[in-house]
């Protein structure tokens, strides 16, 4: 096998849309949206703090999402749980496993985020919702009033060549 080839295939044969380093697809690009709004005031209301839309025929990965939340009377951030509130990440109006509806802040805002790779498939509608909820019973908890609710997306997005042609080239 010579230098040029692989398992028997050339590797000038048609087009390779990764680097050869990395192996990101080169026509990737970054998203990054944000948003702090009012929080939902009634139980089963929902807010949606984050949206992004992929293209169609682009896929994605989410890299990192933040979360904030704001005490009713302190004005202060809360950075543990949110009793009565749960957040979600959905794609397609599904929840994201393992990113499933939660009380947690997983990744409170102004702190460095861990970074996640959650894969988000073609043409999908990425949301990160905050809903009120009813907080379980027992445990000793606390209701929490929240007067802002806030999040953070960011992550990358490229053209899927299963669609054929192949995107841009620079």
């Amino acid at each position: 096998m010579t230098m040029n080839q692989a398992c028997d295939v050339h590797r000038d044969t048609g087009y390779s849309n990764v680097c050869q380093i990395c192996s990101v697809p080169l026509d990737a690009g970054y998203f990054d949206v944000a948003g702090i709004k009012a929080a939902p005031g009634n139980v089963g209301e929902e807010v949606e703090v984050a949206r992004y839309e992929l293209n169609p025929q682009y896929c994605g990965t989410m890299l990192y999402f933040t979360q904030y939340a704001e005490e009713l009377n302190t004005k202060r951030q809360v950075l543990s749980n949110t009793p009565g509130y749960e957040w979600l990440i959905l794609c397609n109006n599904q929840p994201r496993a393992p990113y499933l509806p939660t009380d947690l802040i997983l990744n409170p805002w102004g702190y460095n985020a861990l970074p996640i790779y959650l894969r988000l498939e073609e043409g999908c509608t990425l949301r990160f919702v905050v809903r009120k909820v009813t907080p379980p019973v027992g445990g000793g908890e606390v209701r929490l009033n929240l007067s802002q609710v806030g999040g953070r997306l960011l992550g990358r997005t490229w053209y899927n060549t299963i669609y054929g042609g192949t995107p841009n080239q620079r």
